[in-house]
């Protein structure tokens, strides 16, 4: 069940994140918090919420990395945060990225006999930092990477993992991550899901649309509306406890309804019976002959008691009315895409796509000849650096290979990680039409209100749109280009999408009957979306099971 907001004010003792009133705008005047209080404890907490709510922007302010317009943040302990987007130097070494090279000479210089004091000050009590180090990075799947690599020879889910082996070694107090699985594989997701469900030292505050890794947490934190609710438990409580409120919301708003309904029947039936007794008075005053002084005051009287009783009939309407519109507001109702792409579908003996003897400019060699047939859906899984997605961009065109041939046999349409198929400097419609050259505007603007770019917000420009709309925007543009695709290829298509976004991307995918081929490593996204055939790019591609891609969660990873 939802718990209390909670309390707020002075940090306790020992490791504690608190912010009080807590108000930001970006630059344009667009509100994102407005007056937030909240205070997090020891354990670990899942921050949702849909894309937008201002998730990442919260734990930017957290962690000090915005300036709030207003209101405060109190930190009980040492604080390390781990970005959505990492960037590192590829010409640094392990040891530079951990933040243990300067401690690393020092130990060197001191066991080749040099007593400087400066060295011991540089260790200071660290002594076993080497250790440590080597210990961190083999609790993430990092073990046998040594500490003099260069970054440049890793891989990008291994950087991810480093960086957090980084602020590990820190010993923080409080750390949080944002959206940390994007782009691991499945190996170094366990390391991750691992990593998290042990921590025990402090303040965790995770952000992600990684079910599994929310199954981990101590509670979830819902950011919505500006505000946070708490629920205790991981990700299926938390849900569990969201159909209940649904549930009971829904029977409000039913309830609420109806009685708007009551209260218009019983307005309209006292108007009616206020009107009837009008004309009866009137018709008796007539027949009375009374005096015109009399008759006008019983009609001043008359009016006056019908305008009390329509009072008081209009203001239970308004009552009921407001009511509704509470109970409305309980109601979720994310929107889903329906949309009908019938000349996308493919027939089931067509030979789709043709590999043979690939040999793409980046990752390995795949031996052997390949062949797509008919609407197969495709999951293409692999370890980080495998080489999925330059895969993906040689099959495109978009890369050529170094050897072999691929060859496509019918329209093909790729939505790439960065979605950047928009211009940001046209609208929703003008990027659909740049894709569907001779399709009419009528048409594009009917197939936009199916995305859920209804009416204006399909003018507005690709540049403004939230990270959500972006993605349904990119996918629009993907799915309704002309010719209609038969084969699509997606790349890691569920990174950073809310849970909302992602029944929006199945829903569509629902509808599309041609051949997909999918780069993912999101297995409950590729569950969902009828996956039949699943290809494995290790030492070559080749097709396997949905059982064998989920033991390699549990498989220890390859080092050396």
């Amino acid at each position: 069940m939802a718990l209390p907001t909670a309390p707020t004010g002075a940090p306790a003792a020992g490791p504690s994140l608190t912010c009080s009133d807590l108000t930001f705008r970006w630059q344009d005047g667009t509100p994102v918090l407005d007056g937030l209080s909240l205070a997090v404890g020891r354990g670990r907490t899942g921050l949702v919420g849909s894309n937008g709510a201002g998730k990442s922007t919260l734990l930017r302010l957290l962690a000090g990395d915005l300036r709030p317009a207003r209101g405060s943040v109190s930190v009980g302990g040492t604080l390390a945060y781990l970005p959505q987007n990492i960037t590192l130097d590829t010409g640094l070494r392990v040891e530079q990225a951990l933040g243990i090279a300067e401690r690393r000479a020092a130990l060197r210089a001191i066991e080749s006999g040099d007593v400087d004091e400066a060295h011991f000050e540089t260790i200071g009590d660290d002594w076993d930092v080497e250790e440590r180090a080597l210990a961190t990075l083999g609790s993430l799947g990092l073990d046998g990477i040594g500490l003099d690599r260069a970054i440049g020879e890793m891989s990008g889910g291994e950087t991810v993992l480093l960086r957090l082996a980084a602020l590990l070694l820190e010993r923080p107090d409080v750390l949080l991550l944002d959206e940390p699985t994007n782009n691991l594989d499945l190996v170094a997701r366990r390391r991750l899901h691992d990593a998290v469900e042990s921590w025990r030292s402090g303040v965790l505050v995770v952000v992600s649309h990684d079910r599994e890794l929310l199954e981990r947490v101590d509670r979830i934190a819902e950011l919505r509306s500006g505000a946070v609710t708490w629920y205790g438990g991981g990700w299926s409580a938390y849900q569990e406890a969201l159909a209940t409120q649904q549930e009971a919301a829904g029977r409000m708003l039913r309830a609420a309804e109806a009685d708007v309904r009551r209260q218009k029947r019983e307005l309209e039936e006292a108007r009616l019976k206020l009107a009837k007794r009008q004309k009866q008075d009137k018709k008796l005053d007539a027949q009375r002959r009374a005096p015109r002084i009399v008759a006008g005051e019983k009609k001043r009287s008359a009016q006056e008691s019908a305008g009390r009783i329509r009072g008081m009939h209009e203001d239970r309407l308004d009552e009921a009315r407001e009511r509704r519109e509470e109970a409305a507001d309980a109601v979720r109702q994310d929107a889903e895409i329906r949309v009908s792409l019938p000349h996308t579908a493919v027939p089931a003996g067509r030979t789709v796509l043709r590999l043979t003897g690939l040999r793409p400019r980046y990752g390995r060699l795949l031996d052997g000849a390949l062949e797509v047939r008919g609407p197969e859906r495709i999951a293409l899984v692999g370890r980080n650096g495998a080489g999925k997605t330059s895969l993906l961009r040689t099959l495109t065109g978009e890369l050529a290979p170094l050897a072999g041939e691929a060859g496509v046999f019918v329209p093909l349409r790729f939505l790439p990680q960065r979605l950047d198929v928009l211009d940001e400097e046209l609208s929703v419609a003008a990027n659909v039409a740049r894709l569907a050259p001779g399709v009419t505007d009528n048409h594009i603007r009917a197939q936009l209100a199916r995305f859920l770019f209804k009416g204006a917000r399909a003018e507005q420009p690709a540049g403004t749109l939230s990270g959500g709309e972006r993605f349904r925007a990119a996918l629009a543009a993907t799915m309704l280009a002309s010719p209609a695709p038969q084969l699509l290829l997606l790349d890691e298509p569920t990174n950073n999408l809310d849970l909302a976004s992602l029944r929006q991307l199945t829903s569509a995918l629902d509808s599309f009957e041609g051949a997909l081929l999918v780069a993912s490593h999101d297995l409950p996204f590729l569950r969902s979306i009828g996956i039949t055939r699943w290809l494995l790019l290790d030492e070559e591609l080749r097709d396997t099971t949905a059982e064998e891609v989920g033991e390699l969660l549990a498989a220890p990873p390859v080092t050396g």
